[in-house]
């Protein structure tokens, strides 16, 4: 995918309703996980799994997230972690 037309989402627009759900994609645009949750700053996203079922939810700051809208208006995020990174991380608990 090319995000290079794509707008990125202003700070008023990082609000839960928004962001959650958002797809992420790491590196080669390989899908990674979505968004489940938003956290303070933390933005909590569900790893693996297969439609969200056995996924594992790890928290990683709303910095290392760079949240756009495509051509279609649907919201996701980009970032540098793989998804085997965000596998290693501790898993997330409420």
């Amino acid at each position: 995918m090319d995000h290079t037309n794509h707008v990125r989402l202003t700070p008023a627009e990082l609000t839960p309703d928004i962001l959650e759900g958002a797809t992420v994609f790491g590196q080669d645009d390989e899908t990674i996980g979505s968004v489940d949750h938003v956290h303070g700053s933390q933005v909590v996203i569900d790893v693996g799994g297969f439609l969200g079922i056995g996924a594992k939810p790890v928290a990683v700051s709303a910095t290392d997230l760079d949240f756009m809208r495509d051509e279609d208006g649907d919201v996701h995020a980009v970032t540098s972690w793989t998804k085997d990174q965000l596998k290693d991380m501790p898993e997330h608990k409420d």
